[in-house]
């Protein structure tokens, strides 16, 4: 399970890192492909409630039961989460304004793009330093199992969902680095 966990924290890097092109192309004047930021918006915030939330309520109450000093790190994970898909929520309402054509301050939104990929990749990091530990600690191997029985379907099958979808994006996600940094 820490493995999938690894491999989906490098997918939403590679996506993050789209994203970010994306904002450079914004930040120097350019309008990049909207529709293209939509679908990589579109796919996070799937990813988000399909397979984030889940894991993250169940590792939590996991976590709870068998190491209860583990309270501070998944409160404040939960905390920065729910932040992280509001500011998500709000890009992706600007993004559906500009698709209709309607004026939204580009300044603004290149500003809450940026801003947006700095707490992902922190949000990423703190899992990644935080949560992962005591998952391998706390957890193990038919806790690890049980665990991954109950989630949603991974990134990796979505990912391949996207493929065929998004040839496009897919075609940019190739090419993005897998570094969660």
């Amino acid at each position: 399970m820490l493995t999938q966990l690894r491999r989906d924290h490098a997918n939403m890097a590679r996506m993050l890192h789209v994203l970010q092109l994306k904002q450079k192309t914004l930040s120097t004047g350019e309008r990049p492909n909207f529709q293209l930021v939509r679908e990589v918006v579109d796919y996070i915030l799937d990813y988000m409630e399909g397979f984030t939330q889940p894991l993250e309520r169940i590792c939590t109450e996991e976590l709870q039961q068998k190491a209860p000093e583990s309270g501070d790190v998944t409160e404040r994970l939960a905390k920065d989460y729910r932040s992280l898909r509001a500011r998500l929520k709000r890009l992706s309402g600007d993004i559906d304004m500009i698709l209709m054509d309607a004026v939204v301050p580009m300044d603004r939104f290149t500003d809450d793009l940026k801003a947006y990929l700095e707490s992902h990749r922190a949000y990423l990091r703190d899992e990644h330093e935080l949560l992962f530990p005591l998952i391998q600690e706390h957890f193990d191997e038919q806790d690890l199992q049980r665990l991954a029985e109950s989630l949603p379907e991974g990134a990796a099958a979505k990912l391949e969902r996207l493929q065929e979808a998004y040839p496009e994006l897919y075609a940019e996600l190739r090419e993005a680095p897998e570094q969660v940094t």
